[in-house]
């Protein structure tokens, strides 16, 4: 029976294996650890985090407090939990009941959580992140240099991770990756002074192929799992992992010239056959495809014609020789995350984020996912 919405399939076999495959870079020299905030960029996260965990992952990493007790919910006591979103205001004993590791990235959040390992008198875990040169979350040098002098020596203080983020890794030739490695390895080398045994990571999807100097301790992936390209000017050695493909609702014989769609922006000649299909900017389309999207039917190419809707699109399927397709897909082994990527500008984590909710999610193992 066709679905009345889109199909998303998620071949869970080729996310272990690219999992797998980053893993085998590192060598046994470093773990790693997947990234799975946002639902796992929107794919599913208790269906992510299982399989890899299936395939020895045992480090994860979400943004918020709920997203972090949801995964709890699935995933063994051995799997550690990261929150990069820190503490939130009496949130702290919710991270001890779970079994959960804050991440501070300011000496206010760092006192907080001291000040609770104070009154629980227990040394609680948490991980400390540094701002290299992102911008973003994370302890200024400046800050770094208080924590010092103020911080460190108070008794309960257990940072298992230190932490920062590369802000160009996925272009190997800008100087700020060697800038934010250079930064990192030397306020690590103050951190290991006070903890020798804490772990380092620096290095995300695109990191990791920079170069061995990035990996540290613990890596940090998340798009690559779905077989994005951590470096576009190289070939992908990551299996593709995701399949769209939207139903056909109505097959159109124009026997006249016409417009299409709002605005009247699209023209279609007589004599051309077109499909109307469900999935519009409710459910992505707009961002995941571009304003101009492109389908296969069968393997051939169809284009879309006309603004995009908010429940539907249209496409030109003249070139099929399928009269009535019961689906065209829009996201396959050849119609790949890196092409829309490429072809649309846009990131690969926007690309996943912006898969709407209404599709029909299919989790399957696949015999033809390598390691």
């Amino acid at each position: 029976m066709m679905s009345s919405t889109g199909i998303l399939s998620i071949n869970l076999s080729a996310i272990q294996s690219n999992w797998y495959y980053i893993a085998s870079i590192l060598a046994g020299k470093a773990e790693c650890a997947a990234v799975v905030k946002a639902n796992a960029y929107g794919v599913g996260a208790s269906e992510i985090a299982t399989a890899i965990y299936q395939r020895g992952c045992k480090n994860f990493f979400v943004v918020t407090l709920d997203e972090a007790l949801e995964l709890r919910s699935f995933l063994p006591a051995d799997a550690d939990l990261y929150v990069l979103g820190g503490l939130k205001e009496d949130s702290e004993s919710l991270f001890v009941e779970f079994n959960l590791i804050p991440v501070l990235y300011s000496l206010r959040a760092i006192y907080r959580w001291l000040d609770f390992c104070d009154i629980q008198k227990a040394a609680l875990p948490c991980a400390i992140k540094l701002d290299t040169g992102m911008t973003r979350l994370g302890m200024s040098l400046d800050d770094l240099n208080a924590f010092f002098q103020e911080i460190v020596h108070r008794p309960l203080l257990n940072p298992v991770l230190f932490m920062s983020h590369l802000a160009c890794a996925d272009d190997r030739y800008n100087p700020l990756n060697k800038l934010q490695l250079d930064r990192f390895k030397k306020a690590a080398s103050e951190v290991k002074k006070h903890f020798p045994n804490i772990k380092l990571s620096l290095a995300n999807s695109s990191g990791v192929l920079l170069s061995s100097e990035y990996h540290f301790d613990m890596v940090r992936i998340g798009a690559a799992l779905y077989g994005i390209n951590p470096q576009g000017d190289r070939d992908n050695p990551l299996q593709s992992a995701i399949h769209l493909k939207l139903p056909v609702l109505q097959v159109r014989e124009l026997t006249a010239s016409t417009n299409i769609g709002y605005g009247a922006v699209g023209q279609a000649v007589a004599g051309i056959r077109l499909a109307v299909v469900a999935g519009g900017y409710a459910d992505g389309i707009h961002r995941t495809l571009g304003l101009r999207p492109v389908g296969q039917i069968e393997g051939v190419e169809v284009c879309a014609l006309g603004r995009i809707s908010m429940d539907s699109c249209v496409f030109d399927i003249s070139a099929s020789s399928v009269a009535h397709p019961d689906y065209v897909d829009v996201i396959n082994n050849e119609l790949t995350l890196d092409r829309l990527i490429s072809e649309n500008k846009s990131l690969g984590y926007e690309v996943l984020t912006s898969l709407g909710q209404r599709y029909t999610r299919e989790y399957f193992y696949s015999d033809s996912a390598h390691e």
